[in-house]
């Protein structure tokens, strides 16, 4: 039997590689101008989703099955109230999460928007990543 603190330890590496593979996946579209810009939107939600839900693993505090970044923002509140303070603006991502996969009247998505997408992924990113080393 594994210790648990390695198995917390596997559960936080697995959401981060999930996350940066999002991060990742609406970098390089952007970068190519790719025409997919509400593709670039899910993924800069799920990017910052899983970068929450991470951190939540981390402190071992249990989440429902959500994409509602503000939710899980609530739960990091009580673990570290200015974190969650700092991300308010990303509940933004909250409509690129799963409606805008498909077709629902959800209006398209601009370049600019786009843009703020990866960029709010970005601040979720440089802002959990040096959280989780602080909670190590």
């Amino acid at each position: 039997m594994r210790p648990p603190e390695e198995v917390k330890r596997e559960l936080v590496q697995q959401w981060l590689a999930k996350a940066e593979e999002d991060f990742n996946v609406a970098n390089f579209l952007l970068s190519q101008g790719q025409p997919y810009l509400s593709t670039i939107g899910f993924h800069s939600q799920q990017c910052a989703e899983k970068y929450l839900k991470a951190y939540l693993a981390r402190h071992q505090v249990e989440f429902p099955k959500t994409h509602h970044l503000g939710a899980l923002l609530d739960l990091i509140s009580k673990i570290n109230s200015s974190l969650a303070d700092s991300l308010k603006e990303i509940t933004a991502l909250n409509p690129y999460s799963v409606t805008v996969r498909y077709p629902a009247g959800f209006p398209e998505m601009s370049l600019a928007d786009a843009q703020n997408a990866v960029d709010l992924a970005s601040k979720v990113r440089e802002a959990i990543l040096p959280a989780l080393k602080e909670s190590a």
